[in-house]
């Protein structure tokens, strides 16, 4: 679990948060939208403490089956039990210490009634009968479900992705962000030939006739849709890292006709492991290890088996996001997706309207990679470059309790806010303890938005609340409006939340000056060349001279 704030306190900044939201999102939800994304009056009581995922893909059928045994800690009476399953999978029973449970479904959301009662502080468990077809990924991984493929050799090449659509899609499961489970087993039958790779390590294979079952053991908390299954040809090859916490196993399962060019290719993933190390703390799941599985879509950042799928090349499938050169120094798959191993699995939003603080930081440590190798000009031109993909459409946080995120905005235009509050701590060593310290203080923690703005704030020493507010909250960005008559500078800010006053190093002439813009203009005089007025470009905010 981790339920490290109580769960009053996460409802009361959800609605307060929601009710914050500067731009209206007109969107409307249905009652689905509230079972899946709100802590319901059948998720609240229990506590998940342990998963043993055991499912049978067979891939001829499109076809899964299996059990899902959910140990739980009872925090307070109840006798009805919220299971998450998505159509057209079906639970065919439930069963609670030998005894078959009644359940109701309401579509995706199956309430299992449980016959002993629940006390307080006790142990119990639940095990969920299911099988189907499920549901196909389209587009995957941002279409979520199995992906049904082959490879170059004809032979099966299946993986699992499911961030947003939720795990629920190919597993039944308490589907909500707010409590992960402590630890997990994963065991998982395929047709002889192939090999499963699921999440931590592998602790034991079972040859059958014409089946071979993976199991695999989780020893850190994982969220729902960091779980995962790949299977396919794949063969190992690995290596010894020697990391902040001691030695890290880092393995690599890759297709077998691939592994000579991903020997060469995945050096990336040491100097990753380096520079992040470096910038965000220890590596957050050492007992788990570190791989890379190579998959039939270009990635996703689930735990300790961050899938692989952007064809050897540099950059996003040979692109460079930025348009400035340095996005083809790496590959993005590789650093951006490594990187959720601390902003996603390490700190999780509760809720996915805080999205950004998966995506916004993980966007961010590209460039610090680039910082870590290349230097702050180059990381500095790679983060800039990225504007150009910010649409300021619709804010960052989306809306609360119905399991919807807000602007993909939360990518870049997030980057960009945390390296302007970089500017704003003007303290490299400082910036680079509080990133660290977020690892440290929500250390394998599901945390809301408001938890890491404070965090933030306090350690700065900066009152960051408008700078947030204005970057994850509105579509503006601001315009710092100027004019220079005779030897008198006026400035302001326009196209802003109330109370913005963001500090700013500024270029008047050859001096150097600290303003403090607010919405009403401010002015004073000065000695010497007034012919130029620069900010630096780091800070992201627009500039009109008057």
């Amino acid at each position: 679990m981790k339920l490290k704030a109580s769960l009053l306190f996460f409802l009361i900044v959800s609605m307060t948060a929601s009710a914050q939201v500067l731009v209206a999102q007109k969107q409307k939800f249905t009652k689905q939208d509230t079972l899946r994304g709100s802590i319901t009056p059948e998720r609240a009581w229990w506590d998940v403490n342990f998963y043993h995922l055991a499912l049978e893909v067979e891939p001829d059928k499109k076809f899964i089956s299996g059990t899902n045994a959910i140990r739980y800690t009872v925090l307070s009476e109840h006798n009805t039990l919220q299971i998450d399953l998505q159509a057209p999978l079906k639970i065919e029973k439930a069963t609670q210490d030998g005894e078959n449970l009644a359940i109701t479904s309401d579509v995706n959301a199956h309430f299992i009634s449980l016959n002993k009662p629940q006390i307080i502080g006790e142990s119990n468990e639940v095990i969920v009968y299911y099988s189907g077809v499920p549901k196909e990924a389209v587009r995957a991984p941002w279409d979520g479900g199995f992906s049904w493929k082959k490879d170059e050799n004809g032979k099966h090449f299946i993986a699992t992705s499911c961030q947003g659509l939720g795990a629920s899609v190919w597993w039944p499961n308490k589907d909500h962000m707010y409590d992960e489970v402590d630890s997990m087993a994963i065991s998982v039958t395929v047709p002889k030939g192939l090999m499963n790779v699921s999440n931590g390590r592998l602790r034991s294979t079972d040859e059958n006739e014409t089946t071979s079952t993976f199991h695999w053991a989780v020893e850190n908390p994982i969220n729902n849709y960091g779980v995962n299954v790949n299977i396919g040809d794949y063969v190992h090859f690995g290596e010894k890292y020697e990391g902040e916490k001691g030695t890290l196993d880092m393995d690599y399962y890759v297709l077998k006709d691939h592994l000579d060019v991903a020997k060469k290719h995945f050096k990336d993933a040491p100097k990753m492991m380096k520079a992040f190390e470096h910038w965000f703390g220890p590596y957050p799941f050492y007992e788990d290890s570190f791989k890379l599985v190579e998959v039939p879509y270009l990635g996703m950042e689930h735990q300790s088996s961050v899938t692989y799928g952007n064809k050897y090349m540099k950059g996003y499938l040979g692109e460079d996001l930025s348009g400035t050169g340095w996005g083809m120094k790496f590959d993005f798959i590789i650093i951006h997706e490594a990187g959720h191993e601390w902003f996603a699995n390490n700190i999780t939003y509760k809720d996915i309207a805080d999205m950004w603080i998966h995506e916004s930081f993980t966007a961010y440590s590209e460039n610090l990679f680039l910082d870590f190798y290349y230097g702050k000009e180059a990381s500095a031109d790679y983060v800039i470059g990225t504007r150009k993909k910010i649409k300021n459409d619709t804010p960052i946080i989306g809306p609360y309790n119905v399991n919807t995120e807000g602007s993909r905005d939360m990518y870049y235009k997030g980057a960009n806010m945390l390296h302007t509050i970089r500017q704003l701590v003007y303290d490299d060593e400082k910036w680079r303890s509080i990133l660290r310290g977020l690892n440290q203080e929500f250390y394998h923690q599901t945390v809301t938005t408001a938890q890491i703005e404070n965090y933030m704030s306090n350690q700065s020493g900066l009152d960051l609340s408008k700078v947030f507010d204005q970057y994850l909250r509105s579509t503006t960005i601001p315009v710092l409006e100027y004019k220079i008559v005779g030897k008198k500078l006026s400035y302001r800010y326009t196209d802003v939340v109330e109370g913005f006053k963001m500090p700013l190093k500024v270029r008047v002439g050859k001096k150097e000056l600290d303003l403090t813009p607010t919405e009403n203009w401010t002015s004073q005089n000065l000695n010497g060349d007034l012919s130029s007025f620069e900010v630096p470009r780091d800070y992201y905010i627009l500039m009109r001279k008057l």
